[in-house]
């Protein structure tokens, strides 16, 4: 583990005690007062704390299978603990504002109030992990979306490319899980496949295996391919020739140039933005991607795993930005908090000239736990519109 790694785990290991310490004093003295409930209660949080960074080394630190099988227990427990946390500020805001009211002469039950809510701080924390983990470990549906585009050739009306995005081939993402993804895109007879980054979570040796199937992806156009940061955290340049290996044409500031019904048309793709950090070589570069592109060519579509690349994407005149990376927010209430650091959470968007689409992702990252925020496999369809070519 690098330095950056360990300050990293060191400051996770100590906001997460705080965490637990928090969630500890605010729901045991109100639900369970003492006694043997209460003191099974704290060995639960105890056990929590010592389990979710377990379960995040353990997939690099045991031998398979125990490390993956520490690992679901681990990152199961985040899920949890995660909705436990939320739901708990969120009951101690709720009690603020009653107690206020009661300064205002509201009466109220109150011990009999804190107790019960303390109980549905749990309950809901529970219910909301068993949903999210049925809904993370379902294959993605498909969804549909026209794209419209003023001036698009009436040959390339209809022309689809089925995006996914985000699988996070891992400890608990495997061959399998993998295979269904596959065999949809497949099923779904797309002009042309994008895979917009982050497919795996560990090296090549660990999973390359489990990522196999993504090699039977099949389009008459290509199946197209940019590393997103966690290729990076995993290994990007055995992960790029693994996936070149698989028969996928991974675009790294560079573009194609494709001949659908014989118009020709630009597919470009470009590094993870955060990959300057990690390869000063490999910095995502939009401009690079177009370097030698004919002027006639168009529409040009663009793969870059993070929305934020579209701030310099836009002004070089690419029509359509395809991207991933933020998962929805994956679970409530973490998509509020995706708009800190990226422009657009989900779904399609004008930005400029420029439309973006961005994916909720296909698989899951640490907890298996979706709520809010469902995978999908896109079907974009580009759709003539009204109006000049812009």
């Amino acid at each position: 583990m690098s330095l950056r790694q360990s300050s990293f785990f060191l400051r996770f290991l100590t906001l997460g005690a705080l965490a637990h310490l928090y969630v500890g004093a605010r729901l045991i003295p109100d639900g369970l007062h003492h006694g043997p409930s209460a003191a099974a209660a704290v060995l639960a949080l105890a056990l929590s704390c010592i389990l979710i960074p377990l379960g995040m080394l353990a997939r690099s630190s045991a031998r398979p299978p125990w490390g993956d099988r520490i690992a679901w227990v681990g990152l199961i427990t985040m899920g949890l603990f995660s909705s436990l946390f939320v739901f708990t500020v969120l009951r101690d805001a709720l009690l603020l504002i009653l107690w206020l009211a009661s300064l205002a002469g509201l009466e109220l039950g109150w011990t009999a109030l804190r107790q019960a809510s303390a109980w549905w701080v749990a309950t809901l924390a529970l219910a909301a992990t068993i949903v999210g983990f049925v809904n993370a470990r379902r294959r993605a549906r498909v969804v549909t979306v026209d794209v419209p585009i003023a001036g698009l050739p009436p040959d390339l009306d209809g022309f689809t490319i089925v995006q996914i995005s985000d699988i996070h081939v891992g400890p608990t993402i495997k061959q399998r899980y993998v295979q269904a993804i596959v065999d949809a895109v497949n099923q779904e007879s797309p002009d042309l496949v994008a895979i917009t980054g982050d497919v795996v979570d560990g090296s090549v040796e660990q999973l390359a295996a489990q990522a196999s199937p993504l090699g039977q992806l099949r389009a008459p156009h290509g199946v197209y391919l940019v590393t997103g940061n966690h290729e990076y955290y995993s290994g990007a340049a055995p992960w790029v020739a693994e996936f070149r290996r698989m028969g996928l044409r991974v675009l790294m500031n560079e573009h194609a140039l494709i001949h659908p019904s014989g118009l020709p048309m630009i597919i470009a793709g470009v590094t993870d933005y955060s990959a300057g950090a990690f390869d000063p070589h490999q910095r995502s570069n939009p401009a690079a991607a177009l370097a030698g592109a004919p002027a006639d060519a168009w529409p040009r579509i663009l793969l870059a795993h993070q929305p934020r690349s579209a701030a310099a994407a836009e002004p070089l005149g690419y029509t359509l930005q395809l991207s991933g990376h933020t998962h929805g927010g994956q679970f409530f209430p973490w998509g509020f908090f995706v708009r800190l650091q990226q422009p657009y959470t989900a779904g399609l968007h004008r930005h400029g000239r420029m439309w973006i689409y961005i994916s909720r992702g296909t698989g899951y990252w640490g907890p298996p736990k979706r709520l809010g925020a469902p995978s999908e496999i896109t079907r974009l369809r580009l759709r003539a519109a009204p109006g000049p070519r812009v």
